[in-house]
């Protein structure tokens, strides 16, 4: 088989199937191309996922994308990504097209209503298990509590990521630069207060483009600079709007920033759904063909590597201020509450698999609207 089309239909066939995150789609690109396909070795894996973690974006796409370029070139290199993504696009537009449809109907209501609380779960989950490999020392801890506090005061997000980054480097490497005889200040702006924007195609795109190339850490940070954007900045969409986008991108395979193509639908139609999507997704593309021939070299650098540090901790720093906003919005009565804590007890201490929990989210929901 040719190559190309070799790498197409392996990931178009794992995007129909991978569900539950980024650590379960790495999971399963190990057994097809190490362990069934022997395309790379252990090795080579394990460095295309260091360098994932180096740059901006989702990792399983990048994932996607670096194993397409090994095996394909160029050509590989597209179709790997557009081939893991394109299922979860396509599927999450039938779900967009039924919110809209359907989504102030009590059936749909009620369907939410259950799956929010465990979606505020699911994030909790994954900030607890990323902040115990991010926070590393007393210094990672404190940058991430301080941007904590700091976004709530309104900080500019996007000056955080970088202020914190340069932080930690700096900290970390503060016996190299003894010898120099200068100060560095890094104002943390806040983000001017604006009246709502009206809607645009271009400024669509440029929104997600920006947030495709400044991302980090987990896809669940997407949330703080959805919210900050979309819900502050231009007021495009609501809180319960991004918060639904969000579930939406949960319970379907693939990567979470498929969220961005219902977005796009809620706000102009597929023309609208197409251009968030390649917005969003375009950076990973961009910054893979960069990298993949530098950046293992990057983690051995101490200055690289503590900017990543730094970078990463305020991610998830941002990703549990939201968290606490979402919750106060999904957290409604004592039904949500009891379903938001039995949904933390699976996951915390079963392990159940985060797509399940969603499902029997909705379930209960349906079912308490048919009580009622």
């Amino acid at each position: 088989m040719n190559p190309v089309l070799e790498v197409f239909t392996s990931f178009f066939k794992l995007g129909f199937t991978a569900f539950g995150g980024p650590v379960a789609h790495l999971g399963m690109f190990h057994d097809e191309f190490v362990r069934r396909r022997k395309w790379l070795t252990d090795e080579a894996f394990l460095d295309l996922l260091g360098a994932t973690n180096l740059i901006p974006g989702p990792n399983s796409t990048e994932m996607a994308i670096h194993i397409g370029f090994l095996r394909a070139g160029w050509m590989g290199l597209i179709a790997g990504g557009l081939a893991f993504t394109l299922p979860a696009m396509l599927i999450v537009l039938v779900f967009a097209w039924l919110y809209v449809e359907y989504g102030s109907t009590p059936q749909a209501t009620w369907l939410l209503y259950g799956t929010k609380p465990v979606m505020i779960a699911i994030i909790l989950q994954a900030l607890w298990e990323l902040s115990r490999k991010a926070i590393k020392d007393k210094l990672t801890f404190i940058v991430g509590f301080v941007c904590i506090i700091l976004y709530f005061l309104g900080a500019n997000e996007v000056l955080l990521l970088f202020a914190s980054g340069l932080v930690v480097m700096l900290i970390q490497n503060w016996t190299r630069l003894r010898s120099a005889n200068f100060s560095i200040f890094i104002p943390l702006l806040s983000m001017p207060l604006l009246a709502p924007v009206s809607f645009s195609l271009s400024t669509l795109f440029l929104t997600f483009l920006k947030i495709g190339a400044i991302l980090y850490g987990s896809g669940y940070v997407l949330v703080a600079f959805l919210r900050a954007d979309l819900v502050e900045r231009l007021g495009w969409l609501t809180e319960q709007q991004l918060i639904d986008a969000v579930i939406i991108g949960q319970i379907t395979p693939g990567p979470l920033f498929t969220s961005a193509t219902f977005i796009g639908y809620l706000l102009g139609g597929i023309p609208a759904a197409i251009i968030a999507t390649l917005g969003i997704f375009l950076p990973s593309y961009i910054f893979v063909a960069i990298s993949n021939p530098i950046i293992p070299k990057l983690r051995q650098s101490p200055w690289a590597g503590s900017l990543l540090d730094g970078v990463i901790v305020s991610s998830l720093g941002l990703m549990a201020a939201v968290t606490f906003q979402l919750g106060r919005a999904s957290l409604i009565d004592l039904p949500t509450a009891i379903i938001f804590a039995l949904a933390v007890f699976l996951l915390f201490r079963i392990k159940v698999n985060s797509t399940w929990l969603i499902i029997s989210g909705a379930l209960v929901g349906l079912l308490t609207s048919l009580l009622k």
